[in-house]
């Protein structure tokens, strides 16, 4: 009994993992259409090295793509997005004598 349960877990698990899968080919497929092929490698390294920025930017891309105000992306574009998503404010030091 405890050995079907378990069973029944792992299969379910599994099949959740398959679904998540088969959404994150479709979504790359997507954004494929919509981008260069310099500015989709790129991305696809993103995915490597920070896989949290590029689902950001996978989502970004996605509904500006529904909405339908967007054009082709290029890999300045991307670039642009990027740094916008990864910019982070200058540290401000100041020195208060006494």
């Amino acid at each position: 009994m405890a050995e079907e349960d378990e069973d029944a877990k792992i299969r379910k698990t599994m099949e959740k993992r398959l679904k998540a899968l088969e959404l994150e080919k479709q979504k790359r497929e997507l954004v494929r259409r919509y981008m260069d092929p310099a500015a989709y490698e790129r991305l696809m390294n993103v995915r490597v090295a920070n896989y949290q920025l590029y689902s950001q930017i996978l989502d970004l891309i996605i509904s500006s793509a529904q909405s339908g105000r967007l054009g082709r992306i290029t890999d300045e574009q991307l670039k642009s997005i990027l740094m916008k998503l990864t910019s982070r404010p200058e540290p401000k030091i100041e020195f208060r004598h006494k």
